[in-house]
């Protein structure tokens, strides 16, 4: 079990690619039926039992700040006495989560804000994710993998639908058409790291992406597994990616909603 692991989530960057939405909030704030993305990031960890959070902060980070300052009031009923200012709460979900909202720099590319929350994240296995995809991925199954290959670092590997429907030719005619078929090329990276604390000796720069070398010098000294993930995994990176993942979410058939009301 995953119970006691911290989860890191990165989201300091500034979403260049949906800057409709991000010139007013930080992308992990935009909203999925009516709650930010990272709540429902946040929300898949918890369903096994994650509920430790270092959020790395960044571009508008003071927005990420005020939601969970106010979250606790917004999520119940409130009698406010005017007359001493006491404020009393009723009714409304009560999650147990600690959130550690950490400013790691405005400019600082992923490599650096993962290495400045070295103190943060201490001795052990955490995990660490970005704040802007979601997936239904067994938690567990993810850690239990980590703990069975025994390398510094384990990336959750997946097979995104294209945009397009696939054609198979044969000279001038179609032989096969799938609508949005998965890309059959290859693996990329869906996030949902496990990691061990030594690999943040591997970012020795911080001005550095986490993705380009320390990534890259984990998997030529073979110390990078893969996890494979052939289910539901959605990153948001553009406007209709949003409007996907609202459709989904509206229509009750959200494939990452792994937790129960």
């Amino acid at each position: 079990m995953a119970d006691t692991m911290k989860v890191v989530i990165l989201a300091g960057g500034y979403g260049t690619r949906l800057q409709e939405e991000t010139v007013l909030k930080p992308k992990p704030m935009i909203e999925i039926g009516g709650r930010p993305i990272l709540w429902h990031i946040m929300k898949i960890y918890a369903a096994f039992a994650c509920t430790e959070f270092i959020v790395a902060l960044g571009y508008k980070g003071e927005y990420i700040k005020k939601y969970f300052l106010d979250y606790y009031h917004l999520d119940h009923d409130i009698s406010i006495h005017t007359r001493d200012g006491r404020i009393e709460t009723r009714g409304g979900k009560r999650e147990d989560w600690t959130a550690h909202l950490v400013d790691t720099g405005i400019d600082t590319l992923t490599g650096g804000r993962l290495k400045r929350l070295k103190d943060w994240i201490g001795g052990g296995t955490f995990m660490m994710t970005y704040g802007d995809g979601v997936a239904d991925i067994d938690i567990n199954a993810l850690l239990a993998h980590h703990r069975r290959c025994g390398k510094l670092a384990t990336v959750t590997a997946v097979r995104p639908e294209s945009r397009f429907g696939g054609l198979t030719l044969e000279g001038d005619l179609v032989s096969h058409f799938v609508e949005k078929p998965q890309i059959s090329e290859g693996w990329i990276s869906g996030g949902f790291f496990v990691l061990e604390p030594k690999v943040l000796d591997y970012i020795g720069d911080e001005n550095i992406l986490f993705e380009r070398g320390p990534l890259e010098k984990l998997a030529s000294e073979r110390q990078l597994a893969a996890y494979r993930h052939d289910g539901f995994w959605q990153p948001m990176d553009t406007l209709r990616d949003v409007a996907l993942l609202n459709d989904l979410w509206a229509k009750g058939k959200a494939p990452w909603k792994l937790w129960k009301e």
